[in-house]
């Protein structure tokens, strides 16, 4: 199949037709941005004036708010497109955030996202590809190569998807088809063997362009930086048919074999006795068991309808599967001391997560006198079933070791990775509505709810054990919006979050008891701006989570809390024609509230993983005496953070710059893009909270337009 994708990628031989993309779909807006960046990547070879849709200007769908541009949306997002992955030859969330100061992942590239993403310092649970929503556990990276945008929501999302964790949501959007006939090829090299090659093609598939698809195919494989071995192939298909000027059918699918060999340990920090960190080694040789491996098969597909069954009123319904099996004989280890000796574990599982996604969605405008309302109201239905094998899973203590010696550790007994055994069924039926009232050009304020009925059923590892429960809940979400000009924006927003209860287990007196689901809250005031070459947001949030703590009488009752409160901010302003620069910081300043009463030394610490500071620059320049060149680069710095909530030891802030250059010319009549990155510029060496630090490594690639 490899050679399959890369005679693919080498090829001119592929035909492609025009096609018309319907204007009147909800999707317009992200077509017309992916059309733009096709049409760039085909004909223009320099881009330096503002794009219409450019930063804050934006429109973004957000689940059952729908799609407003980002200007007028009450809470902070950041968009990262298709063109921009590409420029800087992105492989994973960390880099994919690397200008957004309040999204970060611990995970470096060429390693498994375990649990690493954070927003705001919340650790993020909740994905979605083309709104359906996507288990990604024990994994938390989607296959970049058919995706067009990338859009992290940061905080509590409950009105717009949802039971789910309070940090946030990342929101992947895949490809659509372009009218105008599209095929590029990519081959490219990434250090310290790793080759790839990719495709893209679009265009019509009928002569009056109402029928369109886009193909995206890729592959990659060799050793990384980190000696880890890569191998993956990615496969993915869209189409749209106009079957009448109001009615537009869409479908996607995108599918992802990867397998990840012999990555470095993931790293537990819970019996660790110093006070100071081992000193940090890039010889990743000695981090790692030679036969260990991740292998996961990734599924996401969407398909639905838009209707514009009236002027200015439309519907969409959305119907998506998405899945993904894990096959892990993965290894971490529990750091003991500085001197880098370690207890090591060997982890083996078989996992199976599926969701089927339903929505219909009605959204439309109506004047009351001199008041206009954009009006939201939908219903949803999401299925989430999980498979896991206890039977077959294996954890323990099979190997220690020093991190600057060499491990001889190989797993030998046979694996097994079954998933049956440990069943899960979540359920959650829903009704949305929202409303905001237009106040003539410059006040906005806006109203909406969500009404979940949520089931889970579970048998945990015992089958005798039925710990399923029902629950129902209502999540607000309000917010007032002062526009004193068209391109500004004030705002402020309180929502609510719910994440699913539980069933209390036999330490406690209260055991059997279901716990209600918890109720999280946010307040959030901000800004954004867009116009004349600068785009600016900032915001400034409290967010309560409230956590299950050990009451009076040994009962677990819903009475802690964390506070997440803080301040945020990024500009980008284009100094001159060629030069772009851009800046952001988060401060963050987390405590625990309220905690167990046998462990109130911890009152008022900072949560586990929470960094006070992170703080980030970028900037672009396009020198005119060389059309179609353009030099660009970014410095993240991230502060210390407890790695628990005892605040006993603390991972060391570090800074890491990456840069890159791509040139854009012509052999005869194709467009070619030749694009270099280097990453951890300066090779600084760092721990985070799971792993050790990315050491420098770079990625060149070549990209014709045919």
């Amino acid at each position: 199949m490899y050679r399959v994708c890369a005679y693919l990628l080498s090829t001119s031989a592929l035909a492609a037709w025009p096609a018309t993309v319907d204007a009147q779909s909800s999707q317009s807006a992200t077509e017309a941005g992916e059309t733009a960046a096709g049409q760039d990547d085909r004909h223009d070879i320099i881009v330096t004036g503002v794009h219409d849709e450019e930063g804050q200007a934006k429109i973004v769908s957000n689940g059952a708010l729908g799609a407003k541009p980002l200007l007028d949306t009450p809470f902070s997002l950041s968009v990262v497109d298709a063109e921009d992955i590409l420029r800087r030859q992105v492989t994973n969330i960390g880099q994919l955030f690397a200008d957004d100061p309040s999204v970060s992942s611990s995970a470096p590239a060429a390693s498994t996202n375990w649990w690493g993403t954070q927003i705001r310092g919340i650790g993020v649970r909740n994905y979605y590809v083309d709104d359906v929503p996507m288990a990604l556990h024990w994994g938390g990276d989607f296959a970049l190569e058919p995706i067009q945008s990338v859009t992290a929501l940061k905080g509590l999302t409950g009105f717009m998807y949802g039971f789910g964790s309070p940090g946030g949501v990342i929101s992947y959007r895949t490809k659509r088809p372009t009218p105008a006939p599209l095929l590029t090829t990519e081959i490219g090299y990434r250090t310290a063997g790793i080759g790839y090659a990719r495709l893209d093609a679009g265009g019509p598939l009928t002569r009056d362009g109402a029928f369109g698809y886009r193909l995206n195919l890729a592959g990659e494989k060799g050793d990384a930086y980190n000696r880890a071995g890569v191998n993956r192939l990615v496969g993915a298909l869209a189409l749209d048919y106009r079957l009448a000027a109001d009615l537009h059918w869409y479908a996607t699918a995108s599918y992802e074999d990867s397998t990840l060999r012999h990555e470095p340990f993931g790293v537990y920090w819970s019996r660790y006795s110093d006070t100071a960190l081992p000193r940090v080694s890039y010889d990743y040789d000695k981090l790692n068991i030679a036969n260990s491996f991740y292998a996961t098969r990734t599924l996401a597909t969407a398909t639905g309808l838009d209707w514009a069954f009236a002027p200015d009123w439309s519907v969409r319904l959305t119907y998506g599967y998405t899945s993904k099996l894990h096959h892990a004989n993965k290894m971490f280890v529990d750091l003991l001391d500085r001197t880098g000796d370690y207890r090591g574990f060997a982890y083996n599982f078989g996992s199976l997560g599926r969701s089927h996604f339903g929505q219909a969605l009605v959204q439309g405008e109506i004047a009351t006198g001199p008041v206009r309302h954009e009006i939201v109201v939908g219903t949803s239905l999401q299925v989430n079933l999980s498979d896991f094998g206890p039977a077959d899973s294996h954890w323990g203590n099979d190997f220690n070791g020093n991190l600057y010696r060499n491990q001889p550790f190989r797993v030998t007994r046979a694996i097994a990775f079954g998933t049956d055994g440990w069943p899960s069924r979540e359920q959650q039926r829903a009704l949305f509505a929202s409303d905001t009232l237009h106040f003539g050009d410059h006040v906005q304020a806006m109203a909406g709810a969500r009404y979940n009925l949520y089931r889970l059923s579970d048998t945990d590892d015992d089958p005798t054990k039925d710990s399923s429960y029902r629950a129902t809940a209502l999540t607000p979400t309000v917010a007032l919006l002062y526009k004193p000009v068209a391109y500004a924006t004030l705002y402020a927003s309180y929502a609510e979050a719910l994440e699913p209860g539980s069933r209390v287990d036999g330490i406690y007196v209260n055991a059997g008891e279901v716990l209600k689901p918890t109720i999280s809250r946010q307040y959030e005031v901000g800004g954004k701006y867009e116009h004349d070459g600068l785009s600016l947001t900032t915001a400034t949030f409290r967010i309560e989570r409230v956590e299950p703590i050990e009451g009076v009488g040994h009962r677990l009752v819903q009475d802690g809390l964390t506070l997440y409160k803080g301040v945020e901010a990024t500009a980008r302003y284009r100094l001159t024609p060629a030069l772009r620069l851009g800046a952001g910081a988060i401060h963050l300043d987390p405590s625990l509230r309220t905690v167990a009463s046998d462990n109130a030394d911890i009152l008022g610490h900072v949560p586990a993983g929470a960094s006070r500071w992170q703080v980030t620059g970028n900037a672009d320049y396009r020198p005119p005496a060389l059309p179609g060149f353009s030099l660009f680069g970014n410095v993240r710095y991230i502060g210390p953070a407890p790695t628990d909530d005892d605040n006993r030891l603390a991972i060391p802030g570090y800074t890491v710059a990456n840069a890159g250059f791509q040139y854009q010319t012509r052999l005869g009549d194709q467009p070619v893009t030749v694009t270099g990155n280097v990453n951890n510029l300066t090779n600084a060496h760092y721990w985070t909270q799971t792993n050790v630090g990315e050491a420098i490594n770079g990625a060149l690639s070549l990209r014709l337009a045919w």
